[in-house]
């Protein structure tokens, strides 16, 4: 019996645990490539703490954490500025805002609950909780993970909210080369699906494609001949946001689930 992912190749667009995913896509009958549209993540705490400490000095009206790994680095930023305790208190005394299950538990354990937390792991989600509420005149900083939030923060904005940002994590543009590479076999056809495990990846990939007039031929690829996998709702949400309309996503958010996911798709409609 043929196996799902029998002669489809498969691009692996993450660059963490590619080895795994690769095994697991063979498993399935299938060919990776790993195409890794994401280059390194870097701990930006030199570059953070000045902000920090603007946050630790000026206090703010709201707080808005978006990611529980960003909201951990945070703290322990502040634990090796010998501010733990002085950063705690400002969360505590802020309303607080929470994106994802994983920030949400984070709080959870500091013993602080969110004034708004999403209901669908998304920023549009979280966007529709903070919907009830006044910014104007607020100051309101937006925790990031190295991704800008453009549509939360212009929502923020114009609601006249006083925006800053922290970003304790940074990321480095994927080799160009790589992305050029890409997108060749992309739009001539030569690839059957890609695996994205990061919203970042999505970012910069239609960052170049919109750089080097690809962004229409890229986007009927997708629409047309490769279909785009999701790791999970985040990941989905960056997809519809830069136009790419046929996506596939596991209910469990994990890769192993979206290789299965995949495989079980090809069994049905092939």
């Amino acid at each position: 019996m043929a196996k799902g992912l029998e002669g489809k190749r498969v691009v692996i667009a993450g660059s963490r645990k590619t080895e795994e995913m690769s095994t697991l896509i063979e498993k399935q009958g299938g060919v990776p490539l790993v195409r890794s549209l994401q280059g390194t993540v870097f701990l930006a705490d030199q570059a953070v703490e000045p902000d920090l400490r603007r946050l630790m000095d000026e206090g703010a009206d709201w707080v808005i954490l978006t990611t529980g790994i960003g909201t951990e680095v945070l703290i322990h930023i502040a634990e090796n500025m010998g501010e733990k305790e002085r950063f705690l208190s400002v969360l505590q005394g802020a309303k607080m805002a929470a994106r994802g299950y994983k920030t949400y538990s984070v709080l959870k354990k500091l013993d602080i609950s969110p004034t708004a937390k999403d209901d669908d792991g998304t920023t549009q989600g979280l966007i529709r909780a903070l919907e009830p509420f006044d910014f104007a005149g607020q100051r309101v900083v937006v925790q990031l993970h190295g991704d800008p939030a453009p549509r939360l923060i212009q929502f923020l904005e114009e609601r006249g909210g006083k925006v800053s940002e922290l970003l304790p994590y940074q990321h480095v543009a994927p080799e160009k080369e790589t992305v050029e590479q890409f997108c060749r076999e992309l739009t001539a056809g030569e690839l059957d699906a890609v695996c994205f495990t990061a919203a970042i990846q999505v970012r910069f990939l239609f960052q170049y494609a919109r750089e080097n007039g690809l962004r229409e031929s890229v986007l009927d690829a997708f629409e047309n001949k490769v279909l785009a996998v999701a790791v999970g709702k985040i990941c989905a949400e960056a997809l519809r946001e830069v136009g790419v309309t046929r996506i596939l996503a596991p209910e469990n958010e994990r890769m192993g689930a979206m290789i299965i996911e995949l495989a079980q798709y090809y069994e049905a409609h092939d």
